[in-house]
């Protein structure tokens, strides 16, 4: 690996650099967009009880906004509960895009990183065949090994870059999806609860006015 590296030129350390980032990005994003810990299951069934129970306090609807990020957007409709239907979705809404951002973190470094290592292999492929060709110039053909060190150099970076950019942009476009997919189903849950709620109050209104 060491040979690899030093036949390749200074260009394999921005690459190598580049492929540490991809790695530790690529773990944290896993390990922080499990489903469990962004959209718990059964937590608009929990809130769903509390309210019918008439517990919701302010130190729940806290707790639910700290648990994660669907209860930090549920928690948000849950202060303006009071209120009309279209204001608790548009505090949901402005919530979620706050959510959608921190979901999001390091994915755009993470597609910089796919699309310049492949630049960078390239540059190295081009350095390469600049040293050939001033090889050629100076000591002629007569001497194929002064030519393999060029050669070599602007195979070796070319593929390292595609070896680094094509799994972090298999990542890159997997993580975007899960995001997306969780995204979704945080509004679908937030909303649900805004619509049950809504509904049983309008249903004790008619109740009332019979």
């Amino acid at each position: 690996m060491d040979v690899y590296i030093e036949a390749g030129g200074w260009l394999m350390i921005p690459i190598l650099l580049s492929s540490v980032f991809a790695v530790a990005i690529i773990a944290e994003r896993l390990w922080s967009l499990q489903t469990k810990k962004i959209a718990p299951t059964n937590l608009v069934a929990q809130v769903w009880q509390w309210y019918k129970s008439d517990s919701l306090d302010e130190s729940r609807i806290d707790a639910l906004s700290a648990s994660s990020p669907l209860g930090r957007v549920l928690a948000a409709g849950l202060v303006n509960r009071k209120y009309s239907r279209d204001v608790m979705k548009e505090t949901i809404e402005d919530t979620g895009r706050q959510v959608v951002h921190e979901l999001e973190r390091f994915l755009n470094t993470l597609g910089t990183i796919a699309a310049i290592t492949p630049l960078l292999g390239l540059l190295g492929t081009v350095v390469g065949m600049i040293k050939v060709f001033t090889a050629i110039m100076s000591h002629g053909v007569g001497n194929p090994a002064i030519l393999a060190g060029g050669i070599s150099e602007a195979l070796i970076t070319t593929a390292a870059g595609l070896f680094v950019a094509i799994p972090t942009l298999i990542m890159y476009r997997y993580l975007r999806g899960k995001v997306d997919a969780l995204v979704l189903k945080m509004e679908e849950e937030a909303l649900k609860i805004v619509d049950v709620m809504h509904g049983d109050r309008e249903l004790a209104k008619q109740k009332g006015d019979k």
